[in-house]
């Protein structure tokens, strides 16, 4: 049995921050529905690339199709009011959790809040997910995922010593609020199997990002020190670093930490020569001299091939991997073995590969099980035949453009 069989959810989210939720939920047998509208599209289906082909279209975003997999689709136009909003309630009635990541006060402007809706249905989960929670001096504040990881530090810690910070692409921590908001609607399932309670989850994204940083926030607390960027150098490990390698943009990883482990790599690099010499005696000198053995090493290695060297090195019980490029993810023999890609058609996109979760329960394997919906692919199943509305109501919504 699917373990979260018979919970029943619906979206009133967008990207990557509420959906990968639902996509974790429907992983594991939940029912999700995906609300959206044809006048406010999904904004994966609607400018974030990839897409199928670099033809843009509604139903051919790559993003949206790996957030989006076991859900059905509607579509509400939420600004239709009275008709809308009662529509939506009933929908809420319905559901078992909400899940919303529109920003601070939409939800109320839209007469869809969280004490509204328990009105609707006393026992309901919802949980809002937005940039720095729905309450506070800078909650209004707007944002996406690109400025909330530099709010939270990641950009001051990315990039050279002597360069300027790295922006991360996309929206970095909407992925790492993924995981707190699931298990914060998991605990709270859980809660109200004990109590009979439901409750408002505020999650605030920034602070889920700030999680990552604990190490370095405490060390500014305790010891005063500001950690800043500085390549990919590590505080005690020398060499540590990406290295090239023989053939094209090829790169492998390694870190040493020990002098033991030094002797370790030399050996399996043939002893060269260059290794001897006193200034790389000691994981102190390697550490005051980390330039230089960096060239060093780097005009070994580019020299060897990435795999080779990596399965060598692993082998000696050196911390070393290759870097891998997208397309070797899906060929990774790592990957391959726990079955974290699923293959589905998909009518626009072809061949489209889903993800697992990166955990599988033993007594209730995840999904994927179907791919992800079209645009409004399941108003007439949604509305008519789980939502129960007479098949004229339903007619009469859509030609008013109520479902549109």
């Amino acid at each position: 049995m699917e373990a979260l069989k018979g919970i029943k959810v619906i979206e009133f989210a967008a990207y990557a921050a509420g959906p990968t939720v639902g996509k974790h939920l429907a992983d594991h047998g939940a029912t999700v529905v995906h609300m959206e509208s044809r006048s406010r599209p999904d904004g994966f289906r609607t400018h974030y690339p990839p897409y199928k082909d670099n033809i843009h279209g509604l139903n051919r975003s790559g993003l949206f199709a790996l957030c989006n997999n076991d859900k059905l689709d509607i579509t509400l136009n939420l600004k239709m009011a009275p008709k809308a909003t009662d529509l939506a309630k009933r929908i809420v009635a319905w559901a078992d959790v909400v899940i919303e990541n529109f920003s601070p006060g939409t939800m109320k402007r839209l007469g869809l809040d969280y004490e509204t809706l328990r009105r609707v249905n006393p026992d309901l989960i919802m949980l809002s997910s937005s940039n720095l929670g729905q309450a506070g001096p800078h909650a209004n504040h707007p944002g996406f995922g690109s400025q909330l990881s530099s709010l939270a530090g990641f950009t001051h810690l990315i990039g050279y010593r002597d360069g300027a910070p790295q922006m991360l692409y996309g929206p970095y921590i909407d992925y790492i609020a993924v995981a707190y908001g699931a298990v914060a609607v998991l605990a709270a399932l859980d809660h109200r199997d004990r109590t009979g309670k439901g409750q408002h989850i505020d999650l605030a994204q920034y602070e889920s990002g700030l999680q990552f940083l604990v190490p370095l926030l405490l060390d500014y607390k305790v010891n005063g020190r500001v950690r800043s960027r500085d390549g990919n150098r590590d505080p005690v490990a020398a060499p540590h670093g990406a290295y090239p390698c023989k053939g094209e943009d090829s790169w492998f990883v390694l870190s040493v930490s020990s002098d033991a482990e030094w002797h370790t790599l030399c050996q399996a690099l043939g002893n060269p020569p260059w290794a001897q010499d006193k200034r790389f005696a000691t994981a102190a000198d390697r550490k005051n001299n980390e330039d230089e053995l960096d060239q060093r090493l780097g005009e070994l290695t580019k020299q060897l091939a990435a795999k080779e060297l990596t399965d060598k090195l692993q082998a000696a019980g050196i911390r070393a991997g290759m870097v891998n490029k997208m397309s070797d993810i899906y060929d990774d023999s790592q990957l391959t073995h726990r079955g974290q890609w699923v293959e589905f058609e998909h009518p626009e996109i072809g061949k489209m590969h889903y993800q697992r979760p990166p955990f599988i329960l033993t007594k209730t394997p995840p999904g994927p099980s179907k791919r992800d919906p079209l645009l409004g692919e399941h108003n007439d199943y949604f509305y008519v035949n789980v939502l129960g509305l007479p098949e004229s109501e339903y007619r009469e919504l859509v030609k008013e453009g109520v479902i549109d």
